[in-house]
């Protein structure tokens, strides 16, 4: 994997994978500031993997979203202390431990981003069945 990032100008830069782009912006004006990203990576690994680990369990759900929100260090670097993501899906509520299965088994096993994001910061997960 090999990204190619560009400085547009203040904090603004432009960062390409093939033929996508995001832009990233350190006053988050303008885009996503680095660790807004980092926390977007995690949820759409994880997302990923819980679509792909129902898809194969024949859950059924309508609706998915992620919320990623992390606690800071107050020294520099500052650094991610613990990280609490909440998945919000619409699915029948006697599918909930097969969703929490999922969620686990994304976190502990197939995310790459959480393993890494591990190795530094606690990660909590909530889950809320609509």
């Amino acid at each position: 994997m090999k990204t190619v990032t560009n400085w547009k100008k203040n904090h603004e830069f432009e960062s390409k994978l093939k033929h996508n782009s995001i832009k990233l912006d350190g006053d988050k004006e303008n885009g996503f500031g680095p660790k807004a990203l980092l926390l977007s990576g995690l949820a759409g690994c994880s997302g990923i993997d819980v679509v792909d680990i129902l898809g194969k369990m024949k859950v059924e759900f309508s609706k998915f979203s992620i919320e990623a929100e992390a606690e800071q260090t107050e020294e520099h670097p500052k650094v991610f202390k613990e990280i609490l993501v909440t998945y919000t899906m619409k699915t029948a509520a006697d599918n909930e431990e097969k969703v929490r299965k999922a969620i686990e088994l994304s976190l502990e096993k197939y995310c790459g981003v959480a393993a890494m994001l591990r190795k530094n910061s606690a990660i909590q997960y909530k889950l809320v069945i609509e």
